[in-house]
C-alpha cells in the first residue's frame, strides 16, 4: 500500500450556506442533518472519507453568525475552534445570497490570519454571470487559495473539490477504520436524527429551544435496537406544538426518525419519544459537554 494521508477539513460558513448538504455530497452519504432552518448544526461532526490511501475528516461546523445567547456563544466558539484545528479551511458561501453574516466570516479569517479554499455553493440557482463576479470580488477581499463553484444539491462540481481536498491532505497515518463514515456516538447521532425532523416538520413553529437526549439504548437479541428518547422545549405552549393533535406531530417525527436511523445503523429500531417542558435548558452545563461545546465560552 501506498503512503497514506489523512488530514482534517473545516467547513466554515454563515448558517444556512449549505455546509451539512455538502459534507454529505463529499462523504458520499448521510452524516449530517440537514434542514432549511439556520443554525441547525450545533456541534463538531466528524465525517469520514477514505479514498485510495487518503482519509479526509471533514468537520461540519456550526453557522458563524452575531452570538446573543450562551448556546450561540458555544457554536461559534466551535466553530472557530474546528478551523484552527484543520489542515484545510472551505468557506462556503451561498452563492445566492452571500450576504452580511457570511462576509463577516469572511474579514474574521482575515483577522485571524487563516488560509482557506472559496466555495460558491448553490450555483444552481444563479445565472454564471452573478457567479462570475462574486468570484472576482470575493477574491479581491481575501487571498483564497482556490476557488470552486459547487452544488452540493446536485452533485455539480462536488468531484473537483474532493479531488482537490484530497491532494491536500498531509501525509500521515489514518485516525479512523476504512468503513468508519461518521465520529459522533451513536446515541448523539439517533439524537440528531429526530432533532432533524422536528425541524423539518415544525418549520417555523418553533424557535431554537428544542433539544434531544437519548435515554436509553438498548441492543435486543434479535439483532434490532430499542432508543428511548426525550424532547426537550421550554414551555408548555410549545409542547403542545411537538405532540400536536392526537399526538399525531410527534408520532410522525418518530416515524420518520426511525426510518432515518434504519438506513443508517442497517438495523431494525424501535423508537419511543417522550416530550417534557424545562425552562431554561439551554444554561445547563451537562448540554453543552454531550455536544463538545464550552459552557463558557466567550
Amino acid at each position: 500500500m501506498s503512503e497514506t494521508r489523512c488530514g482534517f477539513v473545516a467547513m466554515l460558513g454563515a448558517p444556512n450556506a449549505g455546509k451539512s448538504t455538502l459534507v454529505n455530497a463529499l462523504v458520499g452519504a448521510k452524516v449530517a442533518i440537514v434542514s432549511p432552518k439556520p443554525q441547525t448544526t450545533r456541534s463538531r461532526i466528524a465525517a469520514i472519507a477514505t479514498e485510495g490511501a487518503t482519509q479526509v475528516v471533514y468537520a461540519d461546523l456550526p453557522g458563524v453568525f452575531a452570538p446573543k445567547r450562551r448556546l450561540d456563544r458555544a457554536m461559534v466558539d466551535a466553530a472557530w475552534r474546528g478551523v484552527a484545528d484543520a489542515d484545510l479551511t472551505l468557506l462556503v458561501v451561498d452563492a445566492a445570497a452571500p450576504g452580511e453574516a457570511a462576509e463577516a466570516v469572511r474579514d474574521e479569517l482575515a483577522r485571524r490570519g487563516h488560509k482557506a479554499v472559496l466555495v460558491l455553493n448553490k450555483v444552481d440557482i444563479v445565472e454564471r454571470s452573478k457567479l462570475l463576479g462574486l468570484a472576482k470580488a470575493w477574491n479581491e477581499a481575501f487571498a483564497f487559495s482556490a476557488t470552486f463553484m459547487v452544488s452540493a444539491l446536485t452533485g455539480d462540481g462536488v468531484a473537483d473539490l474532493r479531488a482537490h481536498v484530497v491532494a491536500a491532505m498531509p501525509a500521515g497515518p489514518w485516525h479512523y477504520p476504512e468503513d468508519q463514515l461518521v465520529d459522533l456516538p451513536s446515541r448523539l447521532l439517533a439524537a440528531e436524527i429526530t432533532r432533524e425532523q422536528v425541524f423539518l416538520q415544525l418549520h417555523q413553529e418553533l424557535p431554537y429551544s428544542t433539544h434531544v437526549e437519548t435515554e436509553t439504548w438498548t441492543d435486543q437479541d434479535d439483532g434490532s435496537v430499542r432508543i428511548e428518547q426525550t424532547v426537550t422545549v421550554e414551555r408548555e405552549g410549545q409542547k403542545r406544538i411537538v405532540i400536536g393533535s392526537g399526538g399525531m406531530r410527534i408520532k410522525a417525527i418518530g416515524q420518520r426518525a426511525r426510518t432515518e436511523l434504519e438506513a443508517i445503523l442497517g438495523r431494525r429500531v424501535h423508537l419511543f419519544l417522550n416530550v417534557k417542558v424545562t425552562e431554561g435548558w439551554a444554561e445547563k452545563r451537562g448540554v453543552y459537554s454531550a455536544w463538545g461545546l464550552d459552557y463558557n465560552a466567550r
